[in-house]
């Protein structure tokens, strides 16, 4: 069975016959200082290559997690992914992603029956709902944080719990 996939690049989780190879390899590339030695590909012809940074973190990247035994995928940014492979992406429902396109969030293209989505649309919608959420809950926890809710006991936060709950359970049957 061949480790990689022509149509999207995915290797599959290592055999144990390679974790030996892959372990060890995690653990030269662990042990090699940041600066100043440059890390070098030597092709199957003697030729020595520096490697970019950006490749050496990559290549960190897929040799940790071959040695946690994940599958590993490389995807151009450019890939045009299904619905249903961006809604995993999102960890949403397909129907929830469609009004997600349908309203314009995430844009998409419709070259016949099915729709498709740029992989760098998705991961930005997701960086920015991530970026949104952070935002919220700093702004929520400045908001408790000057309110004083910090510096109470459990008690007393659990008295203003019950009051706020109590309010707001008044304010619905109104």
């Amino acid at each position: 069975m061949s480790a990689t996939t022509a149509s999207r690049n995915a290797v599959n989780p290592i055999s144990p016959i390679d974790r030996d190879a892959i372990s060890k390899l995690s653990r030269v590339m662990e042990s090699v200082p940041a600066h100043p030695v440059v890390p070098m590909l030597i092709g199957t012809d003697g030729e020595t290559v520096a490697l970019p940074d950006e490749i050496y973190r990559v290549l960190t990247i897929v040799v940790g997690e071959m040695k946690a035994g994940h599958a590993i995928t490389i995807t151009p940014m450019s890939q045009r992914i299904s619905t249903q492979e961006a809604a995993d992406l999102l960890g949403l429902s397909r129907p929830t992603l469609v009004k997600l396109l349908e309203t314009g969030q995430i844009a998409y293209e419709q070259p016949g029956r099915h729709r498709r989505v740029l992989l760098t649309d998705v991961l930005t919608y997701r960086e920015d709902k991530h970026r949104s959420a952070m935002d919220t809950l700093d702004t929520l926890t400045g908001d408790a944080s000057e309110s004083g809710l910090y510096d109470t006991s459990s008690e007393d936060y659990a008295v203003a719990l019950k009051a706020a709950r109590s309010k707001k359970s008044r304010t619905k049957a109104k």
